[in-house]
């Protein structure tokens, strides 16, 4: 007999069939005439209730292995249940015991468990309802990311993990080493020699894949990378990893404002498209987690985002009734209490910022008219303020090398990147979106460390 899963059992099976499931046991009762037990295969929030009676073959014995963590197979009968809040129930004919779960050790009780606990057991936590939703969540995420750019023709390209550039040129990379580290070698004035070293140069763990997906644009037009990407910040925050994933669409023959659609656009499918595949769950997270989960959806789907310039912005915060924590003035960057008060209080939606200042961007941001912004974008949303950063690139030659002189870069690195401006330039665009901040913000999680299966932060790299 197929085994089934039980998201489809509960959604979708009619008494009288007869079926097989293969899970872990979440609780079990033993009373006098029979027993029942729950169990899950992570497919679903809901447990299945599985009916034990004691003409089951070797019904004592089988139940002493019936514990909470244990692994079972069952093949039964489906039922109604009378049970109050359930639809359908399981009476077993025949139950295996893979695998025991001793209840002195095993550490996933009946009870509540707070996050910081289950971060010591990270092989064991997906088996809570929290994060198994969460992981349900992030999984549909990442499909509903690859469907946005599929359906509108856009090429995944798989960018390079180990990188010898600082994209961002903030310094915070991992270095990727061969030489021994006890016996380094080094050159006449005493520094290392990497000329020794495995690629004969200085190579990191890539910090973002947008300058090769600029290569990849400037054949196949619209492409996009969904990949790891490592920062060596020794941050300690709920909302910093050492380790985590990005979203990188990138548009040839697009301007700022078609960058700016695209973003809304994506956002708007991605939570449609999760409330859609994962409605369970994130009742779940509105229910437990955070209560204003469903209304940050809506918030997203159905509203047009405002968008303002960086100038405009700086002038709306500095006549804000409200004492800031950190200065506003025009040429500082926006924080997180400042891009949360735009969104959450004065605009009560997500508002794109455009234009910033060319002295807090990045290198490759194209020069506005002005000489003084740069057209880039960031997409602030309610309750976690950025979501996503975006530009439009700069095509033309001799402002670009300007601009990495300018920022003390050295152009002769990046000679691959000036020749796309040399042999076939043209203006383009594109954004990063950090893949666990969008899925902390989905679900309203506290700490990022709790959206992905096995986060590395400083001192930590378990499992």
């Amino acid at each position: 007999m197929e085994t089934r899963r039980i998201v489809d059992i509960l959604r979708n099976a009619q008494p009288d069939e007869s079926v097989t499931i293969q899970g872990w046991v979440r609780t079990k009762r033993a009373l006098k005439d029979f027993s029942f037990m729950e169990v899950n295969d992570g497919s679903f929030m809901e447990n299945l209730q599985v009916i034990l009676n004691p003409d089951l073959p070797d019904y004592e014995n089988i139940l002493k292995q019936l514990n909470t963590g244990a692994s079972v197979e069952v093949n039964g009968i489906l039922s109604p249940s009378p049970g109050k809040g359930q639809r359908i129930e399981l009476k077993a004919s025949q139950v295996k015991v893979y695998g025991e779960a001793n209840p002195e050790t095993y550490p996933l009780q009946k009870k509540r468990h707070s996050f910081e606990f289950l971060r010591t057991i990270g092989h064991l936590r997906s088996r809570t309802n929290t994060l198994g939703a969460v992981f349900r969540v992030r999984n549909a995420c990442a499909h509903a990311i690859h469907q946005f750019f599929q359906e509108r023709g856009f090429l995944w390209v798989h960018t390079p993990i180990i990188t010898a550039n600082d994209c961002e040129g903030a310094g915070e990379l991992f270095t990727v080493t061969n030489l021994n580290l006890k016996e380094m070698p080094q050159t006449e004035t005493g520094e290392i020699d990497y000329s020794q070293d495995f690629f004969g140069r200085k190579a990191y763990l890539t910090v973002s894949g947008q300058l090769q997906a600029e290569v990849m644009a400037m054949t196949f037009r619209d492409v996009y990378t969904f990949g790891p990407t490592f920062r060596a910040e020794n941050s300690n925050t709920s909302r910093h990893l050492a380790e985590f994933w990005m979203v990188e669409p990138e548009m040839a023959f697009c301007d700022l404002s078609g960058d700016m659609d695209l973003a809304e656009e994506f956002l708007k499918y991605i939570f449609k498209s999760v409330l859609e595949k994962c409605p369970e769950d994130m009742e779940f997270f509105n229910k437990r987690i955070d209560d204003s989960v469903l209304a940050t959806a809506d918030n997203i789907i159905n509203n047009q985002f405002e968008r303002v310039t960086y100038t405009e912005a700086i002038a709306l915060l500095e006549k804000a009734k409200r004492k800031f924590e950190y200065p506003v003035s025009w040429g500082l960057d926006l924080q997180s209490e400042h891009e949360r008060y735009l969104a959450e209080e004065l605009f009560k939606k997500p508002v794109i910022v455009t234009d910033y200042p060319v002295e807090i961007k990045a290198f490759y941001m194209r020069l506005n008219e002005d000489e003084k912004t740069v057209r880039a974008m960031d997409v602030l949303a309610p309750n976690i303020g950025e979501i996503i950063g975006g530009s439009q690139r700069e095509e033309r030659l001799d402002i670009l090398e300007q601009r990495l002189q300018a920022q003390g870069m050295n152009p002769e690195d990046l000679w691959w990147y000036l020749d796309l401006r040399r042999y076939g330039t043209v203006p383009h665009a594109g954004f990063g979106l950090g893949f666990e901040r969008l899925v902390q913000f989905m679900t309203g999680m506290g700490n990022i460390r709790d959206v992905i299966p096995f986060p590395r932060t400083p001192l930590s790299a378990e499992f």
